[in-house]
């Protein structure tokens, strides 16, 4: 809950699709792209936009973005703007760098020396800055603010490498990815092709979905997906396929998926996929490196009653998304779980509006005690996070209010004392609770019996202690050689960050 309120924001998210077999295609390539955007519209809720190309050469491509909401950025009369695509790519932004206007609004679609290409971007670049100044020197200007157009402008440069008159796309991304070593996952469109592109690192997730005949008992192919996240395949009718590894470069076309290429980390460095995904980010029927979000927040949560028992009578939560380290802290603990608010739905997710005051009137409208399941008893209860420590307050109060003897605050996840560089929109350092006067006695400034934070160390064994096959799969050095590693940036709970930092 903290994070809804406390300004933190959820990136992006980037959804393709391509229709298989032959074209013009009788999938509704548009209509798929817009729901798949409507299940990550947790990930951002500023603006959306779909780019939709026939596929043909050259390409026909046509772009629809507005502000806002995934149904209120698009009418129905303006999808059918999008009904001849037979491949297309989608984004809905929270923005991490550039400014709120429509301007911003992805994908970007760029002419380059052998044709259009169209990019969706989630993640931030941690050299920016000098990327920037690389591109204008080479004369090329730049429109926006965002990281997004700079990655595009980058990708319509000539790498060394590429022959005159010869596109070659994936030395393109290549050069790209050497250029800058994280946060992106990518979706690049041209003429009749995605590319899926994960960064070195893995920092941000990029999920494969196989689109399948829901009539067919067989599940013939009907096309490919690629999304921020697999828990939008189900309600489109895809199966989930796999993730893109770390550094690959996975070529998406009506024929079918092909890993391209992997572009290596530095030798030693290990992955760092973000660790709050599973924290906060994904919605809990996403799966990470082979696991289920949902059930590693249940772990987070039993590994948080051992390392942060209570004698308390019975166990809650405020968020959604920590319902399930609730129920596995109840699990561990032996108590029961019950609900002690309920929430307005109607206020919405406040954390996405840029705009202060507005996050507070949201706050303010949103809760109701259930009062006969707490009264006149201890209560645990459970939170993604205390950010600023500005939000769990009046929760606290009102609980006390309502009948509540004792409320012990257990946080599912460790302190945040840095800020995010890689793509998640934390407050600056000073502004954390963590790093306060105030967090010497916590408990007392936001009101609490006590307050107890799962440890690093708690975490980091709670999310890898699942991963299939005790490892991440990553191609290193050549096409055969393989080795299991995992690995997560926790840059925002120690400061040890997967990159050096360049500003």
């Amino acid at each position: 809950m903290e994070f809804e309120e406390s300004g933190i924001g959820e990136e992006c998210g980037v959804f393709g699709c391509v229709a298989a077999g032959e074209w013009p295609t009788q999938l509704e390539v548009a209509q798929i792209l817009t729901l798949g955007l409507v299940a990550l519209q947790h990930r951002g809720q500023e603006s959306a936009g779909i780019v939709t190309s026939n596929g043909s050469t050259p390409p026909t491509y046509t772009t629809l973005k507005g502000m806002g909401l995934v149904s209120t950025a698009f009418k129905p009369e303006d999808l059918l703007k999008l009904k001849y695509g037979n491949l297309g790519i989608g984004h809905t932004r929270y923005s991490t760098t550039g400014i709120s206007e429509l301007q911003n609004c992805q994908p970007f679609v760029v002419d380059t020396l052998h044709g259009k290409i169209a990019v969706a971007h989630n993640g931030e670049l941690v050299n920016a800055a000098a990327l920037r100044k690389k591109v204008m020197r080479h004369g090329v200007g730049l429109s926006t603010s965002s990281d997004s157009e700079l990655i595009t402008q980058l990708l319509a440069l000539t790498p060394p490498m590429e022959e005159v008159d010869t596109p070659d796309w994936v030395a393109r991304i290549k050069n790209l990815m050497t250029e800058t070593p994280t946060s992106y996952s990518l979706l690049v469109m041209h003429k009749d092709v995605i590319y899926a592109v994960r960064d070195p690192y893995g920092n941000r997730p990029l999920s494969i979905g196989r689109l399948v005949c829901i009539w067919d008992k067989e599940g013939d192919t009907e096309g490919w997906v690629v999304s921020s996240e697999s828990c939008s395949f189900q309600s489109i009718g895809a199966r989930y396929h796999r993730e893109v590894q770390p550094g690959e470069i996975v070529q998406i076309s009506k024929h079918g998926i092909k890993s391209l290429s992997v572009v290596p980390r530095p030798e030693g460095d290990p992955p760092a996929f973000c660790i709050f995904e599973y924290v906060y980010f994904a919605r809990p029927d996403s799966i990470f490196e082979g696991q289920m979000v949902y059930t590693v927040r249940q772990r987070c949560g039993r590994q948080l009653a051992i390392e942060a028992p209570t004698d308390a009578d019975v166990v809650s939560t405020v968020p959604e998304s920590a319902t399930p380290a609730a129920l596995g802290y109840a699990q561990e603990s032996g108590l029961p779980y019950v609900e002690v608010l309920c929430k307005n739905r109607y206020v919405g997710r406040t954390f996405i509006q840029p705009n202060t005051r507005l996050r507070q009137l949201g706050v303010a409208k949103k809760f109701g005690a259930l009062t006969d399941n707490f009264a006149g008893k201890r209560v645990v209860l459970i939170d993604d996070s205390i950010v600023r420590g500005n939000t769990i307050s009046p929760i606290i109060k009102l609980l006390k209010e309502a009948g509540a003897t004792e409320v012990h605050i257990r946080v599912a996840s460790p302190p945040i004392r840095f800020p995010c560089y890689m793509g998640i929109n934390i407050p600056t350092k000073e502004e954390l609770i963590a790093n306060k006067p105030e967090f010497e006695d916590i408990a007392g400034y936001i009101g609490a019996t006590s307050v107890r934070y799962l440890s690093v160390e708690g975490l980091v064994a709670a999310v890898q202690g699942g991963i299939e096959s005790c490892g991440e799969k990553e191609q290193i050095s050549s096409r055969t050689k393989m080795s299991k590693r995992i690995g997560h940036c926790t840059a925002c709970l120690t400061g040890k960050y997967p990159v050096e930092l360049e500003w």
